[in-house]
């Protein structure tokens, strides 16, 4: 018994002692810290304790997986894994900004990517909530110069509109397009209403994932609530979840303040599809994204019914042996043999890469941010396939490919 307490004393002792920047947070074989190891959302929820048997069953895991498929030299960002808000693993590494030498930390917001789709389609869900849109209500409704009659806000959200994806317009405008000029929301829409680029396909009828969506989908909440995009989502999402380090990116004001993203040592240069919001550029947190998750158990924060109809596969076409699918902006993967439903959404602009996993089943939360280019992050995949549920198809990580991780100036 003297030993054992000796030996907890001593590793809470190094634990705290230690440079925190350095090494992983892990509840790993110590007690309850509600200030450094609980995220708590606004809403109330009933949530049951974390036993210790599920902590020292998981955490050696988490910790053996991220040693060998995350951490590296290769990979900067941030890495959480809470269970009911207590945080089971965390760790940061690399820096915001390579030239001041700035390092990553809990309060270091990375561009979402992708991921922001996550956030925009629950803004939008909370708007239907409240009645101000519908999600079969016709985007013609909102925006008036859309040229295509038959797209709802659904057919927006699940990617099956057929639109255009913006990063084929040049092309499609060929000697038309300035490339100089950096678009706007708005711009998208005008270039849609003048040029009325030919639906990939017809209008429901198949999936194709397609920024564009996202982009119009930021433009209807603006319609939608009479604020831009920036404040909406700090009124309908950030602030009532206490997302104090989210954001929403503004190009005119943040580009020397945001945290930057890399190949190697080179910081990507800004393109003209940066001012762009709805389909990304939301700067978050692996610990404010905990938030949000918590946050969508909770009734006091989203209809519960409604929200399912996020995690209701539309791309699959209700095929018996779907592999894969897509919700209103929450991606799916069935695993195999047993066919359970994973959700996740990656992101990917840039150099940045990230990975959001809610494991609802468990209550359980997995983000992986980074803003150096690799695809280290999509790796949580794996393990979350792995740790987290039943009789998983054993599939391993891969090595990552050499043309993924440039060091240095290469």
């Amino acid at each position: 018994m003297k030993v054992a307490l000796v030996t907890f004393f001593l590793s809470v002792f190094f634990y705290f002692s230690g440079p925190r920047n350095q090494r992983p947070t892990s509840l790993f074989g110590l007690n309850e810290n509600r200030d450094s190891t609980f995220i708590t959302p606004p809403f109330p929820l009933k949530m049951g304790g974390v036993s210790e048997t599920f902590i020292r069953e998981k955490t050696p895991k988490i910790d053996s997986f991220y040693n060998k498929w995350i951490k590296s030299p290769y990979y900067s960002g941030g890495f959480i894994v809470a269970k009911n808000g207590r945080i089971l693993y965390e760790d940061y590494q690399g820096y915001a900004d390579e030239r001041t030498k700035t390092p990553i930390d809990s309060l270091t917001a990375i561009h979402l990517a992708s991921v922001s789709k996550v956030l925009t389609a629950t803004a939008v869900l909370k708007l239907v909530d409240s009645d101000n849109l519908m999600l079969d209500q016709k985007v013609t409704d909102w925006l008036p110069k859309f040229p295509y009659q038959d797209i709802t806000i659904r057919m927006l959200l699940n990617h099956r509109s057929g639109l255009q994806p913006y990063s084929s317009f040049s092309a499609l405008m060929k000697k038309n397009w300035d490339n100089r000029k950096v678009l706007s929301n708005q711009d998208i829409l005008d270039l849609l209403g003048k040029y009325k680029f030919k639906q990939l396909f017809h209008t429901n009828t198949r999936f194709d994932y397609c920024n564009t969506n996202y982009v119009l989908l930021a433009l209807i909440i603006e319609r939608a609530t009479g604020m831009n995009y920036r404040k909406a989502m700090q009124q309908l999402v950030f602030k009532p979840l206490g997302m104090k380090s989210t954001y929403v990116f503004n190009y005119d004001t943040d580009r020397d303040t945001a945290s930057k993203s890399y190949k190697g040592s080179k910081p990507f240069a800004w393109d003209q599809f940066d001012a762009l919001y709805g389909d990304k550029n939301i700067y978050s947190t692996p610990r404010d994204l905990v938030k949000f998750d918590l946050a969508t158990y909770s009734p006091d924060f989203i209809n519960q019914k409604l929200l399912q109809e996020a995690y209701n596969g539309y791309s699959s076409g209700n095929s018996p042996k779907a592999v894969k699918d897509y919700g209103l902006g929450m991606r799916m993967k069935f695993l195999q043999p047993t066919g359970e439903k994973m959700i996740f959404h990656n992101g990917w602009w840039h150099g940045n890469n990230t990975s959001f996993v809610p494991v609802r089943k468990d209550t359980l939360t997995v983000v992986c941010l980074g803003n150096k280019f690799s695809n280290r992050p999509y790796t949580t995949l794996n393990m979350v396939s792995e740790l987290f549920y039943k009789k998983p198809k054993k599939t391993h990580a891969t090595e990552i490919p050499c043309e993924l991780e440039l060091a240095g100036d290469n």
